[in-house]
């Protein structure tokens, strides 16, 4: 799957490879730079260290976040796939450690937002390659547009 580059929506700005890692994605290195809905980017790399084809996949990340990411998906109910992503995660920002305490809600709410995002967009990327291979689209599950 593509990330979302230039889709209107998708929090992720930009990707480069940095290494290319095996023709299974392990050892795969990329540095990200997602917008959010505060007045900031974030950047950080990410290396794929496990990939259990069809899953999991597992990262670990550096830059302005470190720690892990892990992507598990199982069979649900029908045809569909339950995905989840578990982000366990430092920011390094100085700035953002020190205001931490008191602007939790803050950061709380943008990462609501770059989540609403992310799903969006990854909702009209499965409904597109549903179209393309002749499936059957889920849902739409985006939020009702304002009156």
């Amino acid at each position: 799957m593509a990330w979302s580059n230039g889709r209107p929506g998708g929090a992720v700005e930009r990707v480069e490879v940095i290494e290319p890692g095996a023709p299974d994605g392990i050892g795969a290195y990329r540095r990200l730079t997602w917008r959010t809905a505060l007045p900031y980017r974030i950047t950080f790399a990410m290396r794929t260290l496990r990939v259990e084809k069809p899953s999991l996949i597992e990262g670990r990340a550096d830059g302005e976040f470190a720690g892990t990411g892990r992507w598990t998906l199982m069979p649900a109910e029908g045809t569909g796939t339950h995905v989840r992503y578990d982000w366990t995660v430092e920011v390094t920002r100085p700035w953002m450690r020190l205001l931490a305490p008191l602007a939790r809600p803050v950061f709380a709410w943008n990462h609501g937002v770059v989540m609403a995002w992310g799903r969006q967009g990854l909702e009209r990327h499965l409904a597109h390659a549903s179209v393309i291979s002749g499936g059957t689209p889920g849902p739409d599950r985006s939020p009702a547009p304002e009156s």
